[in-house]
């Protein structure tokens, strides 16, 4: 009697296609892998509707690492979310745009096309490893399963890549940890189970979802030192998404800055980490605790996020700027090239001609603020 296969896979409950048949504009050239051009996604819900990602856009070449970084509600996951198409819909909306992927438009694709893309050529590694894993099933089923979805192997075939992908990401006795059970590992290990699934079918774009936030210091700098030897052996691209400026300086070659479902700051890391343009990355990075500010007061960003419902008016960040004057609550700041000419970006009226004036003093503020025995009143409002 043949045994009827059991799914391991979570049940899907995403397959719905987007609210919108969008008029493509060209392909982006064939050394970008990732293409994604003014992305509107929504929550419709009883009390009212959540931009949760409005007006993103960035791109990220074959082989290259992107970084988005900013804190919690900011947009991060949803905008990974939203390329995957794994929201539910409703009470999700991806209201426009446009993302493509390997030459081919993401969102005009059926659901048939997107489970056959997922996995494949596009894989993601979330955020709580023990809750993605199925516990009824050894990890060996779990991979196997996928490639065999995927790449049309025999079953030997799809255990064998399994104990690869194991053997890949650092397991010992790979052989013998495909029988166990996600329980059975710690933290650290399920981490490397859910990288060795996203890996097992060699896909050309890894998004991992803050990959190391529920992990302990050391074993953060495990995963992080195998995602970056792990991309060089297989040339994925990767985008890489996280709250810590630590990872980013460490791990990616460009960075966006999102804030309240906006972008306000694009650039390489050495432009965004080193030579800021708004006040908001300024921020994030005068509050990094270092050896030189022991004994110091920590800085602080004041105030909170700003509520989905009642975002500001104009500039998102107003509330909190330590440099917001009348303008800033009047007329929303564009994303635009900064000064430097160097294709950095920042979504901030000090550098259009609003705020050219001011420009100079708040950047000054911000060089004081990250030097170590600067008294906390220098710092611009930011403690």
């Amino acid at each position: 009697m043949t045994e009827t296969p059991v799914s391991t896979a979570p049940v899907e409950i995403f397959d719905a296609a987007p609210s919108i048949t969008p008029v493509l504009g060209p392909p982006p050239p064939k050394d970008i892998l990732l293409d994604v051009r003014d992305l509107r996604t929504y929550f419709h819900v009883m009390d009212g509707t959540v931009p949760a990602v409005d007006g993103v856009s960035f791109s990220l070449g074959r082989g290259q690492t992107l970084g988005i970084v900013g804190e919690s509600g900011s947009g991060k996951s949803v905008t990974a979310l939203t390329i995957m198409r794994l929201l539910e819909i409703p009470p999700a909306e991806i209201a426009s745009g446009e993302i493509w992927f390997d030459g081919r438009e993401v969102l005009s694709m059926t659901m048939d096309e997107m489970r056959k893309l997922r996995g494949n050529d596009m894989a993601m590694i979330f955020q709580e490893p023990l809750t993605s894993l199925n516990p009824v099933f050894t990890i060996g089923e779990q991979i196997s399963e996928q490639v065999l979805v995927h790449l049309k192997c025999t079953k030997k075939e799809a255990w064998d890549r399994a104990i690869e992908s194991l053997s890949l990401v650092g397991f010992p006795s790979p052989e013998q940890r495909v029988k166990q059970y996600p329980h059975e590992m710690s933290g650290g290990m399920r981490q490397r189970v859910m990288i060795a699934m996203a890996l097992s079918c060699e896909p050309k774009l890894l998004i991992a979802d803050e990959p190391t936030t529920a992990l302990d210091v050391t074993i953060q700098a495990q995963i992080l030192e195998l995602l970056k030897s792990v991309q060089q052996r297989t040339g994925s691209a990767l985008l890489l998404i996280t709250h810590d400026l630590g990872v980013v300086a460490e791990m990616v070659d460009d960075v966006i800055v999102m804030y309240a479902g906006q972008v306000v700051e694009q650039g390489t890391v050495d432009q965004v980490l080193v030579s800021p343009r708004a006040p908001y990355t300024m921020g994030l990075l005068e509050s990094i605790p270092t050896a030189e500010k022991r004994g110091t007061r920590l800085e602080v960003i004041k105030g909170v996020v700003p509520s989905p419902f009642n975002l500001p008016p104009a500039c998102r960040f107003e509330p909190r700027c330590p440099y917001a004057w009348d303008a800033c609550s009047q007329v929303s700041p564009p994303l635009v090239v900064t000064g430097d000419g160097q294709g950095q970006l920042a979504r901030c009226h000090l550098e259009t001609s609003l705020g050219a004036s001011r420009s100079v003093a708040a950047h000054a503020a911000h060089e004081l603020a990250l030097e170590p025995d600067a008294p906390g009143q220098l710092t611009g409002g930011l403690a």
